[in-house]
C-alpha cells in the first residue's frame, strides 16, 4: 500500500504544477472537473482550481475522450499517440448508438470538417456554440447526438478542449492548440501506456 500511494503521487515528493501530475499519472479521469481537480490538487499541495484552469486554457493539460468513453486529462505531449491507439476502441464500444441516433460515417466527417472550419485561426467555441455552427450546415444536432458528434471529433483529434468561459467549457481545433508530436507505431504506444500505468499505479 506504501508503495503504490508513493507511486500515484499521494505521499513522497510533491508534484509542481497540473500538468506534472498528469503527465506522471498518463490520464487523469476527467468527468467530474472539480473532483479531477481536486485529485491535482492532492498531487501538488498549494494547487488551487484557478491554476487548474490557467494549465487547462494554455493547452499544459488537455481535457479530451481518450481511453474510454469519458473525459480525461492528459499532457498535450500523450494526446496523439493515446487518441490513435485507443480512439478505434472507444468508437467500436459507441457504434451501438449510431442507428438509435441516426449517425453514420459520412456524418461524422461532415461534422468534423465544419467543427475544423469553425475553430480554425485560433477560435474557442461552447458547445452550443459548436451546434450553431452544425444547424447552419443543416445537420442536425442536440442532445445525445450532438454529444457523439464532439466526441467523435475528440476521438479523430480534430478538437479537444480549449479555456474555459465563465463556467463554459469550450473545445479548440487540436492542430493549433497541441504542439504537434512524433506519431508512435501500435507497439510502441502499447509499451509507452503500460510503462506509465505502472510506474504511476504499481505495484500490479
Amino acid at each position: 500500500i506504501e508503495t503504490r500511494l508513493r507511486h500515484q503521487g499521494l505521499t513522497g515528493p510533491p508534484r509542481a504544477s497540473a500538468h506534472d501530475v498528469v503527465a506522471w499519472l498518463g490520464a487523469v479521469q476527467a468527468q467530474d472537473y472539480p473532483g479531477a481537480a481536486w485529485a491535482l490538487g492532492l498531487r501538488a499541495p498549494g494547487l488551487t482550481m484557478a491554476a487548474v484552469d490557467a494549465a487547462l486554457g494554455a493547452g499544459a493539460i488537455i481535457r479530451t475522450h481518450v481511453l474510454r468513453p469519458t473525459w480525461h486529462f492528459v499532457s498535450p505531449a500523450d494526446l496523439r499517440w493515446m487518441l490513435a491507439l485507443t480512439g478505434p476502441r472507444v468508437k467500436a464500444l459507441m457504434k451501438g448508438y449510431d442507428a438509435r441516433l441516426e449517425l453514420d460515417a459520412r456524418t461524422y466527417s461532415r461534422a468534423r470538417k465544419v467543427f475544423a472550419r469553425a475553430l480554425e485561426g485560433g477560435q474557442y467555441l461552447t458547445r452550443a456554440e459548436l451546434a450553431a455552427a452544425l444547424a447552419r450546415a443543416k445537420i442536425v444536432a442536440s442532445g445525445q447526438r450532438l454529444a457523439h458528434l464532439v466526441m467523435d471529433a475528440e476521438l479523430a483529434a480534430v478538437v479537444c478542449s480549449g479555456p474555459r468561459r465563465g463556467t463554459q467549457f469550450t473545445y479548440a481545433l487540436v492542430d493549433t492548440h497541441v504542439p504537434a508530436a512524433a506519431p508512435l507505431t501500435r507497439e510502441a504506444a502499447l509499451a509507452a501506456l503500460a510503462t506509465r500505468y505502472f510506474r504511476s499505479h504499481g505495484p500490479a
